[in-house]
């Protein structure tokens, strides 16, 4: 078969341009193989279903000393989506966690980010990790940072806002939708407001549900409407575009916006403390899982090396100083908003 000239061009720019849309990431969007290890973008975590069999869960709670100690091997009590998947190609895998939470938390009346560390840890023995390692154009400098349920980027998180870290670690970016399910339905009275979990400074964190009088026990629970609202306008730099929640800066604080403050968080009477104790909210819009503790973090919920945490760590460094709000650069050195450094590389 002969071909002339004339269609040989075609057919060259038309395979061109069809390598360009499979290759080339739009502007401003991740590149194709992820962030951080995790895959390329597209698919979903999808429903519940399981991966291959794992040992039991095991979570054990006990006090010592001033601590309440969590120890456990990081694998979830409910259902979970199926991993790997497109959107995250890692294993859920038993880990070593213990996490010491302080019995007796204060409130220091200030903001210390959680950025580098997990904000607490559930019940169940899985972390809380509100971040991602994931910048624009990889650029952990560049001041925008992906917000891991928004919509600029698919990190194949499953139906309880769960994914896995390239170590293994099986970790909640929002609400854990099964667990809460299961903690509501084995509760006596199925009351919808359940505590699931303790921050690392010692407050517990409770799910969506509150007391809808914040004075009233016994007057009926409503869901916790978070006090974060998207900025108006475009983005003055890095990607720019419209504000639509795709990165954590396009974030903001309106005290009159909803029902919590800064640390998604109030103070109340709770079933589990009937005399009032401040207490944070997994939400079901952002944050969704507090970015900011009102107390003072334990070491061990910090991310690093192994030796504490979720995949270790030596805790943090010097008293964080108070972070510059959402929409703010992060500090110089590429460090986190308050005392606990850089995100350790972890989603």
């Amino acid at each position: 078969m002969r071909l002339n000239i004339a269609t040989i061009r075609r057919f060259s720019v038309a395979a061109f341009a069809l390598a360009c849309t499979m290759a080339c990431p739009a502007f401003g969007q991740p590149p194709q193989g992820g962030f951080g290890g995790f895959g390329g973008i597209g698919g979903l975590g999808g429903g519940f279903g399981s991966q291959t069999a794992l040992p039991k869960p095991h979570v054990s709670i006990k006090e010592s000393g001033n601590k309440r100690v969590i120890v456990s091997n990081g694998l979830p009590d409910h259902a979970t989506g199926q991993f790997p998947n497109r959107g995250n190609p890692n294993r859920i895998s038993a880990q070593n966690h213990r996490f010491d939470v302080p019995l007796k938390p204060r409130n220091t009346r200030r903001l210390t980010s959680s950025r580098g560390a997990s904000f607490g840890v559930a019940l169940n023995g899985v972390p809380f990790d509100p971040f991602a390692a994931e910048f624009w154009r990889r650029d952990r400098r560049s001041g925008w940072s992906y917000e891991p349920l928004g919509p600029g980027i698919n990190l194949g998180t499953d139906q309880s806002n769960a994914h896995v870290q390239p170590g293994g670690v099986y970790h909640y970016h929002g609400l854990p939708k099964a667990y809460v399910e299961k903690l509501i339905n084995s509760s006596p009275d199925k009351a919808k407001m359940v505590q699931i979990g303790w921050a690392a400074d010692g407050f517990p964190i409770y799910n969506n549900f509150g007391l809808k009088d914040s004075n009233d026990l016994e007057g009926g629970f409503r869901e916790m409407k978070s006090s974060y609202v998207l900025k108006r306008g475009v983005r003055p730099s890095g990607p720019r575009g419209r504000y639509d929640g795709t990165f954590v800066e396009d974030w903001e604080y309106d005290q009159e916006a909803g029902d919590l403050d800064e640390a998604n968080g109030r103070f109340s009477p709770t079933p589990d403390f009937p005399d009032g104790i401040f207490h944070y909210y997994v939400t079901t819009e952002f944050p969704f899982i507090p970015r900011y503790w009102r107390g003072e973090a334990d070491q061990s919920f910090r991310k690093g090396p192994p030796g504490g945490g979720p995949g270790g760590g030596r805790g943090p460094g010097p008293p964080g100083r108070r972070p510059p709000p959402f929409g703010g650069p992060p500090p110089r050195g590429g460090g986190g908003f308050g005392g606990f450094g850089g995100a350790g590389g972890q989603q």
